[in-house]
């Protein structure tokens, strides 16, 4: 769960100028409500890199995983694991 807050802390930080995570709901779109564009997912996956110890693929860099706090905290999961796993 920690994860995931820490995701929405720097989604609202960075993106709303808010320190209220809440105003960001896990399943909006971060892409069709305009809070995040190409620029700020490039953003958002130095921030993960940097954050959770990972590397984000080139052919991972795609919309469907970083559109909502649900795509986002479940594609960390899925690198995490398997980088537990290697």
């Amino acid at each position: 769960m920690q994860q995931r807050q820490d995701i929405k802390q720097y989604l609202a930080e960075n993106f709303l100028f808010s320190s209220d995570a809440s105003a960001i709901g896990d399943s909006d779109s971060l892409i069709n409500t305009g809070i995040i564009d190409s620029t700020g997912i490039h953003e958002l996956i130095l921030f993960l890199e940097e954050t959770f110890k990972l590397v984000v693929d080139p052919a991972e860099m795609i919309p469907a995983n970083f559109d909502t706090v649900d795509a986002i905290d479940g594609f960390v999961k899925r690198k995490r694991a398997l980088a537990a796993v290697v």
